[in-house]
């Protein structure tokens, strides 16, 4: 089941090695570049708002199934791309089946872990997303520098590992859903029981941050690689990303037997940190300090998502837990499109070097307020 939601964030982040490729071939700017990222937002948030209810309802397969085909035709877009709105269907079709993968996909992991293991199937639910997510640009980015046209290879490719993952979710033994009793069912707003909206509350004030910086890392890093530093090799730009994911991966395996409190403070340091660095990159023209602040960022994503879905493994009842990943990522997601896109209107108005240090004090300020309300609210008895 892991493997299902590696494979959909596989495709997710292919593309980040590209887009300096494809901004000097079809011609746009930063701020449409940042839409193109945003495009994926859009297409995820709208699917979070019904496809955790629709799993938990009716199964997770009739959301899984949708998902892996929303996958495969942006995977197919994304090999003939010659225009920005190809990019950006793509984009929203890949935003949409991350919804699937976020929702029925990670809910899947934690109900084949069982009721004994749902601190370790957490664990795993959270890996396999970073691990997809820095898998895909680093095979992007060994093929972009190997080959003189990679982009029909790169997706050949992930066609061939999606491919597997629809064999996976036909063939597994995933949950049927639980329709209510009288029969009556209507779509509205995700949400989860009164007593678990402060547990999810506690996740996306850290993991939101996190996955903020995580985004500007991979909507605008290769643009600052290759404009303010000078670094342009498709191959860096993908290695950085994937190294902020797999840092990602490694934190949660180093923090697994700490307390939920401490993982979510560790998270908001390292973010912080990132952004710390994001402005030292910028002030001194440092590929290093860039590279340091994006592996920081995955730290904090990372951290603040094992939290987060740790505390929905083990509070939140399994008829809601897709809806409740919904939610969390609904809650991360939201600032991890908007601050990127808000930041790419700045450069195209005041320079490179202007917006990212603006985006820096603006994150820094979120996820220091999100930190204190996590150590000042999140008692002990809740880890």
């Amino acid at each position: 089941m892991a493997w299902i939601v590696t494979a959909i964030f596989i495709l997710s982040n292919s593309a980040t090695p590209l887009y300096v490729r494809w901004q000097s071939g079809i011609g746009f700017s930063s701020a449409m570049l940042t839409a193109i990222f945003a495009a994926y937002i859009l297409g995820l948030l709208l699917t979070l708002l019904v496809v955790g209810q629709v799993s938990d309802r009716f199964g997770r397969r009739p959301v899984l199934l949708p998902g892996l085909a929303a996958a495969i035709i942006a995977c197919l877009l994304f090999a003939v791309a010659q225009s920005v709105t190809v990019l950006l269907i793509a984009r929203f079709l890949s935003g949409m089946a991350v919804g699937a993968a976020v929702t029925a996909g990670m809910a899947s992991i934690v109900d084949l872990g069982g009721p004994e293991r749902r601190r370790q199937a957490s664990l795993l639910a959270s890996v396999s997303m970073v691990l997809g997510a820095g898998l895909g640009p680093l095979l992007a980015g060994s093929l972009a520098l190997a080959l003189a046209d990679p982009i029909v290879p790169i997706f050949a490719m992930e066609l061939a590992i999606l491919a597997s993952a629809l064999l996976a979710a036909l063939l597994l033994p995933l949950r049927k859903g639980t329709p209510p009793a009288n029969g009556a069912w209507k779509l509205k707003l995700p949400s989860v029981p009164q007593p678990n909206r402060r547990h999810l509350a506690f996740g996306i004030a850290i993991f939101g941050p996190g996955i903020t910086a995580t985004s500007f890392v991979l909507s605008l890093g290769p643009s600052l690689l290759s404009r303010l530093i000078g670094v342009t090799s498709p191959l860096i730009a993908g290695a950085m990303a994937c190294a902020m994911f797999l840092t990602a991966t490694g934190v949660q395996f180093l923090a697994r037997s700490l307390s939920v409190r401490t993982i979510f403070l560790l998270g908001a340091s390292a973010t912080v940190l990132s952004t710390t660095g994001i402005g030292i990159a910028v002030a001194a023209s440092s590929a290093v300090a860039l590279i340091v602040a994006a592996l920081l960022a995955g730290s904090g994503q990372g951290l603040g998502q094992f939290g987060g879905l740790t505390l929905i493994g083990l509070y939140v009842p399994a008829e809601r837990r897709a809806e409740a990943n919904a939610v969390l990522n609904i809650g991360g997601y939201i600032p991890a499109g908007l601050m990127p896109v808000a930041t790419g209107l700045v450069i195209d108005r005041a320079g490179l070097a202007t917006g990212a240090i603006c985006f820096a004090v603006a994150l820094a300020v979120v996820v220091v307020a999100g930190g204190f309300f996590v150590g000042r609210n999140l008692a002990d008895e809740e880890d």
